[in-house]
């Protein structure tokens, strides 16, 4: 997801939603592996910077396609488009750095509220 991406998710948003963009919202983040370790070793990384593990499974193939495992982290931020893009760009070279074979980007969504 480059920066025009972002934009144009930003612009989705605030024409398909009455989420406020100003306000926290739950980011979720996904990376792509063949194997688990190195997204276990990521998952330790990601949570001691406040990120929490949703999950990681291993996801059956399709069309002869090998599997694969997922990771699924979430964090409550504030994002714009520039910060967004920062954070995807980030999490990018993290996953790099780290052995990791794909970052596969972000959802969003609101922001569970405080019982």
């Amino acid at each position: 997801m480059d920066l025009e991406d972002t934009r144009n998710l930003f612009t989705n948003l605030r024409e398909n939603t009455d989420w406020n963009l100003d306000a926290p919202l739950l980011w979720g983040y996904f990376f792509v592996h063949s194997t688990a370790e190195p997204l276990q070793a990521l998952a330790t990384h990601l949570q001691a910077q406040g990120y929490v593990l949703v999950e990681m499974f291993e996801q059956e193939p399709e069309d002869g396609d090998a599997a694969f495992h997922v990771l699924h982290v979430e964090r409550v931020e504030v994002h714009d488009e520039t910060s967004l893009d920062k954070r995807n760009q980030e999490l990018s070279a993290l996953a790099t750095q780290m052995g990791v074979e794909d970052y596969d980007g972000m959802d969003v969504g609101p922001a569970p509220t405080l019982q």
